[in-house]
């Protein structure tokens, strides 16, 4: 992007992964930033440079804002809102029940902030929104004098910060074009290709990048099945696959299924849109039964290996394996990772923790270990998300003793490090089932384990 950078005092409504992302990389690139959220708790210890979330760079970039004066915490966005040039809104947008998404949080968040802005100041929506939601956001800010802009996030959680300060794209919406500029301004020192839109177009880009990634990988798993059915060896089909400059090989590696805090929403939102609008998005809803599907899947592979070994070429199909009664009472299972992916600590949406909420239906014992959730005693929040029948070990070897099964759900590169040799001494039954293909097939037999992946021969 070519334009010239000048500092700007931003306020950022939020302080959660979008939010405080934003605002550290805003101080970052030389702005003034104000984030403020509701939690008292969390304002104060951000505050004093602890964050409270596990993502790449962040705390450094925390630190070095509070540092330079660039940075700050408050806990009312009313106080401060008339002080701003800029307002980003980066709080939750959940998905409710019905399917529909929950906007009270950022109707609540322009309440504040509405009556305090300056003439002229800009209200920035980042915080996912439902396509169409841009004139709810006009008449809840009820201002002809404040600009209004969409500004969808693109951050993937583990790598948030190169994901904001090395995007693919900047999509910036608004109804007046001078005010999109505005906002691509503030980027001025991020290269990136910047899409100027409508507010319609750009809340779409964000479903439309999310419900594509979805059926990728809803496809790659459905694959690796038919490569089991088949004979076939998924690494070498998506190799061959991958080559291909019109599909790439990015997302292309079987797993237990999609999740996070995105995926999940995003998928059933615009299937929720398209459906309002008249539109049955066939396609789409497909995708999510294929990603149910793989979910019982990698729990029936678990269950198959104590009952009856590894699969190989007579692995069922869903409907068979879904039918299945595998009785796994008194059945340790070693779980392997319970985040949804590798580089953070979130539990939200993860297939990892649904595939164990699954095994634990059937009657498990459920040891896990994770990374990211060594200390548990000073993270209540996320030990609340927490089966009650699943115990979390502080090392993998303490998780593994005495298990009848293994199962790795989670592609953190450690696994693929441990001392699998050790690993097989201490378990009960040295079975594994790699929901992430993460492991070398021919080391794991070699130390004594009845291994089966996804898909491979």
């Amino acid at each position: 992007m070519s334009d010239t950078s000048s500092q700007h005092r931003i306020l950022v409504v939020g302080a959660g992964y979008v939010g405080l992302t934003t605002a550290a990389c805003f101080a970052h690139l030389g702005h003034d930033v104000i984030c403020a959220d509701i939690d008292r708790a969390k304002v104060a210890s951000l505050s004093a440079g602890v964050v409270p979330i596990r993502e790449a760079e962040l705390d450094r970039l925390v630190a070095e804002g509070i540092a330079e004066r660039r940075l700050r915490f408050v806990i009312s966005a009313e106080t401060v809102a008339a002080t701003c040039d800029f307002a980003f809104i980066c709080v939750p947008t959940p998905l409710r029940a019905d399917g529909e998404t929950e906007l009270s949080y950022l109707l609540a968040a322009l309440d504040s902030v509405a009556s305090r802005l300056q003439p002229g100041s800009v209200v920035v929506t980042k915080s996912t929104v439902p396509v169409g939601t841009a004139p709810k956001i006009a008449a809840a800010l009820g201002r002809t004098d404040v600009a209004l802009a969409s500004n969808p996030e693109f951050l993937r959680e583990g790598s948030a910060v190169h994901d904001f300060l090395a995007p693919d794209r900047i999509v910036i919406g608004a109804d007046d074009t001078s005010v999109a500029r505005r906002v691509a301004a503030l980027y001025a020192d991020v290269e990136a290709p910047v899409i100027l839109s409508d507010p319609t177009s750009a809340e779409t880009v964000k479903y439309a990048a999310n419900a594509f990634l979805a059926a990728k990988v809803s496809f790659v798993n459905a694959l690796a099945a038919v490569c089991e059915a088949v004979g076939a060896d998924v690494d070498t089909v998506l190799a061959g696959v991958g080559t291909d400059h019109r599909i790439g090989s990015a997302y292309l590696q079987p797993g237990p299924g999609w999740g996070g805090s995105c995926l999940p929403k995003d998928t059933r939102a615009l299937v929720s849109v398209a459906h309002d609008a008249g539109y049955v998005f066939d396609l789409l809803e497909g995708v999510i039964t294929v990603n149910e599907q793989q979910l019982e899947r990698v729990a029936a592979k678990v269950a198959r290996m104590v009952t009856d070994g590894p699969s190989g070429r007579s692995d069922p199909g869903a409907d068979e394996v879904a039918q299945r009664s595998s009785d796994l009472d008194g059945v340790t299972v070693a779980v392997l990772g319970l985040t949804f992916k590798a580089g953070t600590d979130d539990l939200r949406g993860s297939p990892a923790l649904r595939v164990a909420e699954r095994l634990s239906g059937r009657g498990a014992r459920l040891v896990a270990y994770d990374p990211a959730l060594a200390d548990l005693d000073n993270r209540p929040d996320i030990a609340a998300q927490l089966p009650p029948t699943l115990t979390v070990s502080d090392s993998p070897y303490d998780a593994l003793a005495g298990a009848d099964v293994a199962v790795v759900l989670t592609e953190w590169p450690e696994f693929a490090d441990l001392d699998w040799e050790r690993a097989a001494s201490v378990m009960d039954a040295a079975r594994i089932v790699d929901a992430r293909n993460l492991l070398d097939p021919t080391r794991l037999r070699a130390a004594g384990f009845v291994y089966e992946g996804l898909g491979r021969r």
